[in-house]
């Protein structure tokens, strides 16, 4: 049977911070800044939070359904590195503010980077299991930064967004290739949370790793799929993308393999790689929403024919990765395109770095484990007044006894 992704939508934010500005303000080598590679990183208000960009990112597709196919909805993931609560999940204010029917499952997953992919996969599962033919799952990867990496060269990359994807038996998005994937998994404290506002890890030792999951997460598909071909089997490739230069880093790694050319590999990587990397630039790395923006760039930016598989590698620090594809086509392009990413990214605001660290500054005071705190919009009243107010997103009001209460702007 066919299972996949029916539909997909990113939310990235109002606002964003010019990293060549960051560099410079920071005092960060410059050197550093062409091999990040990134133009942009969206910025978050105090008024966002993981559950409010969820819901951003899912209402455009929730609200194309008709009531029963609304209704078919039995099962919501969400997946995340930047929880509210050690034990309710996001997924059930998500559910609740999106209006989902009662008769559903609620749960989270948690595997850094890799939590998306985790989701989806189960997801599918579900799909294809056929327990309850007709369901549908919605899967949503959502994440902020920690803002305590201030001044650090880990601060450039750090993205905020959240992807949506609907996964059933009618996947007009991505189609899975069912069962072939590659799984490659260790524990290595490359990245990690160990603390409610810190991100911290060894960034040369997160390479290695990421490196090493490519290879042998690759090795491990090539076990189940007969006859593949890195060259010939795949019309374009998806990476999760912590910043594009890694990416580069490991195409160049998994290209050498096949004894091309720097000028090949070179070429290669442009044709079917750079798309990929469109919406990644202008954004950051969305943690667990990454592999997935970096579809979405693949799928609006690629010269996409009638049937084009896709590769797709996804990697989560701790460690755990998979490599596995499925087909997307011409038809895919419309329907995403419909979702209007790259122009809802063009609109946001650019914040100086004066007003960037005013933020960062507003948002250090909702740290974990918040009981009772109201939203103060005054404090950044022209950009509420421009670019929420009226507008029908999801905010954060207040926080009442630990309890997140919500309304649209």
């Amino acid at each position: 049977m066919k299972v996949g992704i029916e539909s997909i939508n990113f939310y990235g934010g109002v606002a964003y911070v010019n990293i060549r500005d960051m560099f410079e303000q920071r005092g960060l080598d410059l050197e550093r800044f062409e091999n990040l590679m990134m133009d942009k990183k969206s910025v978050g208000f105090p008024c966002e939070d993981p559950v409010t960009i969820g819901v951003n990112a899912a209402k455009a597709i929730v609200d194309q359904l008709t009531v029963e196919e609304k209704n078919s909805i039995e099962l919501v993931i969400t997946s995340s590195e930047s929880g509210l609560d050690f034990g309710k999940s996001l997924s059930t204010y998500i559910h609740d503010y999106l209006g989902l029917s009662r008769n559903c499952r609620l749960f989270e997953v948690k595997q850094a980077c890799y939590g998306g992919t985790a989701a989806f996969q189960m997801a599918a599962c579900f799909v294809a299991s056929q327990a309850s033919p007709g369901a549908k799952a919605l899967v949503i990867a959502t994440d902020v930064p920690r803002t305590a990496a201030k001044k650090t060269y880990a601060e450039p990359s750090q993205g905020f967004g959240a992807v949506a994807m609907l996964v059933s038996d009618k996947p007009e998005i991505l189609e899975l290739d069912w069962g072939a994937s590659g799984q490659y998994s260790f524990e290595v404290m490359d990245t990690c949370r160990p603390m409610p506002e810190i991100e911290t890890g060894d960034p040369d030792l997160s390479l290695l790793s990421y490196l090493e999951c490519l290879e042998n997460s690759y090795k491990a598909y090539q076990k189940k799929v007969e006859e593949v071909s890195l060259l010939d089997t795949f019309d374009h490739l998806v990476f999760h993308t912590p910043f594009a230069g890694m990416v580069k880093g490991g195409h160049r790694k998994l290209m050498r393999q096949a004894k091309l050319s720097p000028d090949l590999i070179e070429a290669d990587f442009q044709r079917r790689v750079v798309p990929s990397l469109n919406y990644c630039t202008q954004v950051g790395n969305v943690y667990s929403a990454t592999a997935y923006l970096a579809l979405c760039g693949m799928i609006d930016f690629a010269d996409l024919g009638e049937f084009n598989r896709v590769g797709v590698f996804s990697y989560g620090s701790g460690c755990a990765s998979e490599f596995y594809s499925g087909v997307v086509t011409s038809k895919s392009q419309a329907k995403l395109r419909s979702m209007r990413i790259g122009s809802r990214l063009a609109e946001r605001r650019e914040l100086n770095m004066q007003e960037y660290d005013q933020v960062l500054d507003l948002n250090m005071e909702w740290t974990f484990g918040i009981q009772n705190k109201e939203v103060d919009i005054s404090r950044f009243a022209d950009i509420y007044a421009q670019y929420f107010e009226g507008k029908k997103l999801l905010v954060l009001k207040r926080v009442n006894n630990f309890h997140r209460e919500y309304d649209w702007s």
